[in-house]
């Protein structure tokens, strides 16, 4: 059996739905990276600008690097979400974010991995990314085999769709390279039409600073006012490209018992402190936005719903520990409208020592003050408790 077949078939046995091998010369997209990066297409991930010997030719990870394997590890695609989020106060989590963080899964399957490639070449140093560090793996991937660039921007493949992670062994041992698959999206601008927040353009061109991944996970700060509506349910990371693209197998309903966590009641979110934070995301991605980060996203998304049912857990949210959740608490607020909402706005005005949160509360009071006054309906309190909704404190 050649070396190559021995590496698919043990990468084959560890789970890897597909296995490529790319010559380790240098990538020639340095000018693209550098045009996208110099638009502000990469918004503040300021990273993606260091050390461009790495990302262009491994020889900056290994000198004497002559192949890099790429890998694909499944992971399920998303159950249809439950009916009327908006009713329900129910968010959306990407499918790749079920469960415990797949860093560490894949990783322990690259190390067996490289253990095998040891056996086969003794003498060749291998190191090893679990998207991690300065490689431009979906470039690797194309060079491999694995797929192609969707207009989505990301890797496709005829067999497997986009619902996969990526891996590499970059390594000493010379293997014989792939051949890149062609293109296969034709006329189709499914990604493209679908986008919330049209951060998807022609020319393999994602905005980073419109993306809602983007937005509900790297972004630190305030989300732009402008994008709040756009995230819809989204509480961290988005699936619309990858659930329009034609290539992907259509989601399926599932009573999988984690089905619950891709669709989180959201009150129940904003009452996390940091400790139950903690303690229930530790070893999951959402360690990756932080607990103010991840409240930030439900406060938007709870005002997205226009739910009256979800100004009691906005309300407790106004007296956060964080600013940045106090200033989409207010905006959320501003969003539902309604006596109990303005009211809650004027009490922590009052008390509020944040100027940006001073701001936003100005402004949701401007806004909820421009809607007619809405009369709570009889039973509306009862029914927010038969919602699970928390009472305000």
């Amino acid at each position: 059996m050649r070396p190559e077949d021995r590496v698919r078939a043990e990468a084959a046995a560890l789970g890897f739905t597909a296995c490529g091998f790319a010559a380790a010369v240098p990538l020639d997209r340095g000018a693209f990276l550098d045009g996208w990066l110099a638009a502000g297409f990469g918004a503040d991930m300021h990273f993606l600008a260091r050390h461009p010997e790495r990302r262009l030719t491994v020889a900056g990870i290994l000198p004497r690097a002559r192949t890099v394997i790429s890998l694909a590890y499944p992971y399920a695609p998303p159950p249809p979400p439950p009916l009327d989020w908006r009713r329900t106060l129910r968010g959306r989590v990407a499918a790749y974010a079920r469960g415990a963080d797949y860093h560490a899964a894949i990783e322990e399957r690259l190390v067996a991995l490289e253990r095998a490639l040891a056996h086969l070449f003794p003498d060749a140093a291998t190191r090893r990314y679990v998207d991690t560090g300065a490689l431009l793996e979906r470039e690797w991937g194309v060079r491999g085999g694995l797929g192609w660039f969707g207009r989505n921007t990301m890797l496709l493949g005829t067999r497997t769709g986009s619902w996969f992670f990526l891996a590499e062994l970059v390594t000493e041992a010379a293997l014989a390279p792939d051949t890149p698959a062609g293109a296969h999206c034709g006329r189709c601008t499914r990604c493209l039409d679908a986008c919330p927040t049209s951060a998807l353009a022609d020319g393999l061109v994602m905005d980073a600073r419109r993306c809602i991944a983007y937005l509900t996970i790297e972004h630190r700060g305030a989300i732009p006012l402008h994008l709040r509506p756009a995230l819809g349910p989204w509480i961290f990371g988005c699936d619309v490209c990858q659930e329009v693209c034609p290539w992907n197998t259509p989601p399926t309903a599932t009573r999988a018992p984690d089905a619950e966590g891709l669709f989180p009641f959201l009150p129940d979110l904003l009452r996390l402190d940091p400790s139950a934070f903690r303690r229930r995301f530790a070893d999951t991605s959402f360690a990756r936005t932080r607990r103010r980060g991840l409240l930030r996203n439900v406060a938007v998304v709870l005002g997205n719903t226009g739910n009256p049912a979800a100004l009691p857990a906005l309300r407790f949210a106004l007296g956060d520990r964080e600013a940045l959740v106090r200033r989409h608490a207010a905006w959320a607020l501003g969003a539902i409208g309604g006596a109990e909402a303005r009211d809650a706005l004027a009490a922590r005005a009052a008390r509020e020592p944040d100027p940006a949160v001073r701001t936003e509360i100005a402004e949701a009071q401007r806004r909820s003050a421009l809607r007619p006054r809405r009369e709570r309906p009889k039973g509306e309190r009862s029914s927010a408790r038969r919602a699970g909704v928390p009472p305000a404190p």
